[in-house]
């Protein structure tokens, strides 16, 4: 069994790593353009996939977790238009 995981280990970084180059918008990936991630990802197994996750994959800019607060969605979320009704 630990043989077997030595070989599918990487297999399966690799194609996870590839699914979700494929699903990035290319804008927003960082480095390098995604067709030089896939090569990257494809030729140094591990190593590729690695960089991907370190320098490559594009940041969480959807406001939750760590990153900015969200945009309001609705005039009434906004305080600065709130701040404006009241004059």
């Amino acid at each position: 069994m630990p043989r077997f995981l030595v070989f599918a280990i990487p297999i399966i970084l690799d194609i996870y790593c590839l699914i979700e180059l494929a699903q990035a918008d290319a804008e927003k990936v960082r480095t390098m353009p995604k067709w030089l991630w896939a090569f990257a990802i494809l030729l140094l197994p591990i190593i590729g996939a690695l960089c991907w996750f370190l320098f490559g994959r594009p940041s969480n800019d959807g406001g939750g977790g760590w990153g900015k607060d969200p945009e309001p969605l609705a005039p009434d979320d906004d305080p600065e238009f709130l701040k404006s009704l009241r004059h």
